[in-house]
């Protein structure tokens, strides 16, 4: 026979932040840690800038910071600017590389690629996603529209 309990208030049940021992057991395991995150990120980076420079594309900026966002690589191709995203993973945990641009990531770019209109005006935009997963690199062209 099952006992069940009446549970008043459910709103306690369900934290918005992880607790204490959540974050600890997250840094301690390297999945939080900024520092591994941003080297791994910088390694994929350079990766991928020169992937592109080896198909013909001109690297125009690197991590470009917008108050609303950042480009990973602002690039041209054939008189097409090109915003490119890159993500990288170091395991087969998170799944593909390129899986990781999400909703709010895909609006970003969008933005971002509405403040670069601007900048290039006459010049048609388009977004890229490249994902580094080790040392293989997988190029989706036009991965966001909009």
């Amino acid at each position: 026979m099952r006992i069940r309990r009446k549970i008043k208030n459910r709103s306690n049940l369900i934290s918005k932040k992880p607790c204490n021992f959540v974050q600890g057991f997250l840094l301690y395991n390297g999945v939080m840690n900024r520092t591994k995150n941003k080297s791994t990120g910088s390694y994929g980076e350079e990766l991928a800038a020169q992937y592109l420079q080896k198909i013909g594309y001109k690297i125009l900026a690197r991590n470009l910071r917008y108050p609303f966002g950042e480009i990973d690589i602002l690039a041209e191709d054939h008189g097409r600017i090109v915003i490119v995203e890159v993500k990288t993973v170091r395991g087969s945990g998170w799944g593909a590389a390129h899986d990781l641009v999400r909703y709010r990531k895909r609006k970003k770019l969008q933005l971002l690629a509405l403040a670069v209109a601007k900048e290039y005006s006459g010049h048609d935009i388009r977004i890229d996603v490249i994902g580094v997963d080790k040392k293989r690199i997988d190029h989706i062209k036009n991965a966001v529209e909009g």
